[in-house]
């Protein structure tokens, strides 16, 4: 059997001014891909440049974490984007962190939607196709088309597969799935799990496996090259460590994607 290897990822610079959400630090001790919020639903020019230098110092990937323009919801409100300004705006996240990022000594290596927009490019071919076109109009300055970071039979990662685009399968240990291999919705009093002992094991299990416990309890096979940790969560740090331990414990190599 081939080794099983696992990216781990985290949602970091998520705050904006003087208020805070992640503990980026200790985060990027653990997680081996930082998704980096670029103000749009989170996030400020300074968070930005100060996630950017850490991930660099710490050898971690810097994703671009696009998102709806929703300071006020977080990213996590139902938009309705005209397709041509939602690919401008997804160019111009990438842009504006790869600024940083190349400041830093790194670069932009990955893009990863936030929020509302995940979920929706999971089933509309058209949003889908505007946040591939935002990511094609970013490699001039990005050396090229960049990853897209998705959730697996999605429409994002087909689109992008469709026009030459690298993808890249995720899968989260601390959200509920349907039995379809989607996310529960947030709105859902079930859609967050909050016992650790539980994310641990489906961690191990999305991992090593390939499964996961839908709502319900029945196993769903889940094919993923990286684990999201949720870094909003209270003890996110100490549960990613914990986490990450499990993993090795299990014989899975937690590498980066890129």
């Amino acid at each position: 059997m081939a080794e099983a290897v696992i990216d781990l990822n985290a949602d970091l610079g998520e705050g904006f001014g003087r208020w805070s959400l992640t503990d980026d630090e200790a985060l990027l001790s653990v997680v081996t891909s930082a998704n980096v919020a670029c103000g749009f639903h989170a996030g400020d020019p300074s968070t930005m440049r100060r996630v950017c230098a850490l991930a660099a110092e710490r050898g971690v990937r810097i994703g671009a974490q696009v998102s709806y323009r929703d300071l006020a919801g977080f990213g996590r409100r139902a938009m309705d984007v005209p397709p041509e300004e939602l690919a401008d705006e997804i160019a111009y996240q990438i842009g504006a962190l790869q600024v940083f990022a190349r400041a830093a000594g790194s670069r932009v290596s990955y893009v990863k939607p936030h929020g509302a927009l995940y979920n929706r490019v999971v089933h509309d071919n058209e949003q889908a196709e505007a946040v591939v076109s935002g990511v094609l109009r970013s490699g001039a300055i990005c050396d090229g088309p960049l990853p897209l970071l998705g959730l697996p039979g999605s429409r994002l990662l087909a689109v992008a597969e469709g026009v030459g685009l690298p993808v890249v399968t995720e899968a989260f240990a601390d959200r509920a799935y349907t039995w379809a291999g989607t996310l529960v919705p947030r709105r859902d009093p079930e859609a967050v799990v909050h016992d650790p002992e539980a994310v641990i094991a489906r961690a191990v299990g999305i991992a090593r496996d390939g499964t996961v416990a839908a709502l319900g309890g029945e196993p769903i096979a889940v094919q993923a090259r990286s684990l999201c940790v949720h870094g909003d969560t209270p003890g996110a740090a100490q549960l990613a460590w914990r986490v990450r331990g499990a993993l090795a414990s299990a014989g899975v190599r937690v590498e980066a994607f890129t």
